[in-house]
């Protein structure tokens, strides 16, 4: 029972077992390679698939971290690989409607049957629409990570733009994933501080889980909690570093991105990474999307939406069920483990505006039918007072 907790992350893979939580877990992920020199373990794992076509998927900027290595190493092995590139320039890929389309255009001809496996080469934008793609074609799809940016490399929801809303569809696991640290650590800055964010934001998500769970009666995996727990532990013990590419860090801060994703897996909800922390950043990128703008990096807003989150614990604390305000850090804990880290600790900071800040705290529960302190605080009539003093502490 809960054997997974004994495992090294790479031998997790294809891992089942009965859970104290009461339910049997399975991760079906076939292989995770997950260290110095990882990507070349690509034509092993991608093995079963030679017989056919194999789709690359990558933008201009990850073809050169990793894309071009990984279609040199696929072509040397004997494999059929059609390329896909999406070139965007200096702008960011937005996981819309036309990048799935482009994908699915890709498979629609002139041979379709003949493909037999999609390989993303890429983080977010990449991964989660080549998930979406491959699940709804059935077919596999590996992921070869180019940057310690986001934990959703081995969950099986694809968060996509649609029709300007922020919507997280229901996919399936990658059959492998590959995130090689050579190439992770020589990621920009900026996503590095994004990946290590995201990991912040599971400090909040970790409390909401448990408010849920006392107030709704919402189901919990304490093997997944303490698994999350764990890798953000060892993340923290290192993450002074980051900014410094100091290659034990960005391990830790891969392990503890991948881990987050293996806790989602086994329990096939997000609860484990995302919370009211996540809705913030969603409500900040519905609304740059929808005014034409580039949104800022998911994980850079759900770390700077994290201490504001805890803020609302510490508000709430006179209500709060008994043991949930402490699983939540003084804001200010969480601030300078942002900055330590080399990341932003402010939405001031990143550029969101007074007005957008003060309706994300009023509206952001509504982005998810998902149960959190925000909307705790609006059943018991505190939302709005709540909003208005911290919207006063970080804007005036």
């Amino acid at each position: 029972m809960d054997e997974i907790l004994n495992l090294d992350l790479n031998d997790m893979a294809q891992t089942e077992f009965d859970c104290s939580c009461g339910k049997h877990h399975n991760f079906s992920i076939h292989d995770v390679a997950i260290g110095s020199g990882a990507i070349n373990k690509l034509p092993e794992i991608a093995a079963p698939f030679k017989e056919g076509q194999i789709l690359m998927v990558y933008d201009n900027n990850t073809y050169e971290a990793a894309g071009k290595q990984a279609h040199k190493l696929m072509v040397d092995a004997g494999f059929n690989v059609k390329e896909l590139l999406f070139d965007r320039g200096d702008d960011i890929l937005i996981p819309d409607e036309s990048v799935v389309g482009r994908i699915l255009q890709e498979l629609s001809g002139p041979t379709p049957e003949d493909t037999r496996l999609i390989v993303g080469v890429g983080s977010g934008s990449i991964n989660d629409s080549c998930k979406y793609v491959s699940f709804h074609c059935h077919l596999p799809y590996i992921i070869v990570g180019t940057a310690p940016s986001m934990d959703g490399y081995v969950s099986d929801g694809a968060p996509l733009m649609s029709a300007g809303r922020k919507i997280s569809y229901p996919a399936h696991l990658a059959y492998g994933v590959i995130g090689d640290t050579n190439i992770m650590k020589d990621a920009p800055q900026e996503l590095i501080a994004a990946g290590f964010g995201d990991v912040v934001g599971k400090i909040t998500a970790l409390a909401d889980w448990d408010l849920a769970v006392k107030v709704k009666g919402d189901y919990r995996c304490d093997t997944c909690v303490t698994l999350v727990q764990r890798a953000l532990d060892k993340c923290f013990s290192k993450s002074n570093l980051l900014p410094q590419r100091d290659e034990e860090a960005i391990k830790y801060l891969i392990e503890a991105l991948t881990l987050t994703g293996v806790a989602m897996a086994l329990i096939r909800i997000s609860r484990p990474a995302s919370g009211a922390e996540h809705m913030l950043s969603h409500y900040w990128e519905m609304d740059y999307v929808d005014r034409g703008l580039n949104p800022i990096h998911h994980g850079t807003q759900v770390g700077v939406a994290t201490p504001v989150i805890a803020r609302f614990f510490e508000e709430l604390a006179d209500i709060l069920p008994e043991g949930t305000g402490a699983l939540c850090p003084r804001h200010e804990e969480i601030e300078k483990l942002l900055r330590d880290g080399g990341a932003p600790v402010s939405p001031k900071e990143i550029g969101i505006s007074r007005e957008l800040f003060h309706n994300s705290l009023l509206k952001g529960y509504t982005v998810r039918p998902r149960y959190s302190v925000m909307e705790f605080a609006k059943e018991h009539g505190r939302l709005e007072e709540i909003a208005d003093k911290i919207t006063a502490e970080l804007y005036d």
